[in-house]
């Protein structure tokens, strides 16, 4: 039998568009309390183009096992949304992959509106959490392992 520690999360969340990333930080926590997470911080920016910043800052910390990043990039009149929200996802991935540690994109947009925000705001939330927590749990096992051959299951 393997037993797993708790998992450790990091939020970065965006207050831009904040009914939105309101609701959608209350799910998530929420959400990572059901799944036996701890939350040891959470950060607010001013901006999605703003989280990269506080989820590098995160990843160097050893109490945090992964990072969840919360957003909302409403459509304009411009394409200043895509412009945002594709240069930040680029730097989280970039991120996790420098520090090894799961930095999951609950960032809604680009192109969406503040209606379709709303109604995806607690499945987004729910989803960066519940990744952040299984890809955490299944890289300490992979990590842990003595076995090359091994397939890594953590439900």
């Amino acid at each position: 039998m393997i037993i797993v520690e708790k998992v450790r999360l990091g939020i970065v969340v965006s207050e831009f568009n904040y009914d939105v990333t309101y609701i959608m930080l209350q799910k998530a926590i929420s959400h990572a309390r059901f799944l036996g997470a701890e939350i040891t911080y959470i950060v607010k920016v001013p901006g999605t183009f703003d989280t990269p910043i506080a989820a590098y800052e995160l990843a160097q910390k050893d109490d945090v096992d992964a990072i969840v990043v919360l957003g909302a990039v409403i459509q304009g009149e411009t394409k200043h949304d895509e412009v945002v929200a594709n240069q930040a996802a680029r730097k989280l991935l970039d991120i996790s992959i420098q520090f090894r540690k799961p930095v999951t994109l609950g960032i809604i947009g680009p192109g969406a509106t503040r209606l379709q925000a709303m109604e995806r705001a607690e499945e987004y939330s729910r989803r960066a959490v519940e990744a952040a927590v299984k890809l955490a749990r299944r890289l300490k096992m992979l990590r842990e392992s003595k076995y090359s051959n091994r397939t890594i299951v953590v439900e």
